[in-house]
């Protein structure tokens, strides 16, 4: 059977959405010698390609402790979602995408909106309710996430533990002060088992350099380091400049300001947090660590500490202690408590790491 044909030009279907925000967009412009009129299923396929290319744009915003596609990505990349949907009803996944796009951009009430719509076409969608349950619970709406986190016990109790305990993970280290510098207590804790320092990567400079705030996480590392001789330590980041690495700079900064190269675990591949965080647990387990210490920037350590928590739960090692230790990149006094957009983003980030896909409408992918 032929494909039904449906009444859209190619280019009244690409006027759904601006394409005037993104110059990297004019890459997208399609050839006049195509067929006028396409079938429904190429025109998702048109808009879902279009979303991933608009998602894959390098234009980023970037500041202490957060980079982050730029808003007018995200945007697009939701109206295209949002258009394959109108074609595709019955495309929860679009929905779902189209709302972590709005998380992203910190559009709360909106990714709300997007998930309301496709929990009334699916109500008893696992992910959608446990979505549901922790982005109330952010909004300050405890009732409701109370009945998502229910729907979601009633299909999964395994899943609404799982949830419970995100919840009380994040609540728990976003309330401890933030520290340069590990207790007394802290310190005694660790003198026995094997323990390992995890520090995490900064974007680096365009010319491969790097950055002040990344040369500040390493200073702190190299005192951990100097108090602990018997800790290694893993230096995680994998994005590229100028042929180099976050990780492998780090390393190389670690040595020429004496540490033995031995001590040192390079993670050449994460692009995120939530990659640092998985990536670091992978060594972390195999080398059977009992305690580690997460240096990052003030305005980051919290995120990063709950993900590599979460990382540890879900690979190991069983019982792990993680305690953190931060470059104040801002004053400590401004950052003692969290932000609405911090916490939505170690939200965000946590149920990543836990394992909910943000994207699930093929090509546009990623955990």
């Amino acid at each position: 059977m032929k494909p039904a044909l449906i009444a859209f030009t190619l280019s009244s279907l690409l006027a759904l959405a601006p394409l005037t925000t993104l110059a990297a967009e004019s890459s997208m412009q399609v050839s006049s010698d195509l067929n006028p009129l396409i079938s429904k299923r190429q025109a998702v396929d048109l808009l879902l390609g279009e979303a991933l290319q608009i998602y894959k744009s390098p234009a980023k915003i970037s500041h202490a402790g957060f980079t982050a596609k730029m808003p007018s990505n995200m945007e697009l990349v939701t109206e295209r979602l949002l258009a394959a949907y109108q074609l595709e009803p019955y495309r929860t996944d679009l929905l779902i995408s189209a709302a972590n796009a709005q998380i992203y951009n910190g559009n709360l009430s909106r990714a709300i909106s997007l998930l309301e719509q496709a929990q009334a076409m699916a109500p008893d969608d696992l992910d959608i309710n446990s979505y549901l349950a922790i982005w109330q619970l952010v909004r300050g709406n405890q009732p409701a996430s109370l009945t998502y986190l229910a729907n979601v016990a009633n299909r999964n109790s395994g899943r609404a533990a799982d949830l419970e305990e995100i919840i009380a993970r994040v609540q728990r280290v976003t309330k401890a002060p933030l520290q340069t510098a590990l207790t007394e207590d802290q310190v005694n804790a660790i003198k026995e088992g094997k323990r390992a320092i995890v520090t995490l990567g900064y974007a680096l400079n365009p010319d491969g350099s790097m950055d002040k705030i990344l040369l500040g996480r390493l200073q702190t590392t190299l005192e951990l380091a100097k108090a602990d001789p018997e800790a290694l330590i893993i230096v995680s980041g994998g994005v590229p400049q100028n042929r180099q690495t976050e990780g492998k700079l780090m390393a190389d900064w670690l040595v020429q300001h004496g540490i033995a190269r031995d001590r040192l675990i390079e993670e050449n591949y994460a692009t995120s947090t939530v990659e640092n965080a998985l990536y670091s647990a992978y060594a972390l387990a195999r080398h059977q660590i009992d305690y580690a210490v997460l240096v990052s920037s003030a305005s980051h350590v919290r995120r990063g500490q709950t993900l590599l928590e979460i990382a540890c739960d879900q690979i190991g090692p069983a019982k792990i202690q993680v305690a953190s230790v931060s470059y104040p990149d801002k004053p400590l006094a401004e950052l003692a408590t969290p932000s609405d957009s911090e916490l939505l983003g170690i939200y965000r980030d946590a149920l990543r790491t836990y394992g909910l896909w943000s994207y699930r409408s093929a090509p546009l992918l990623e955990r």
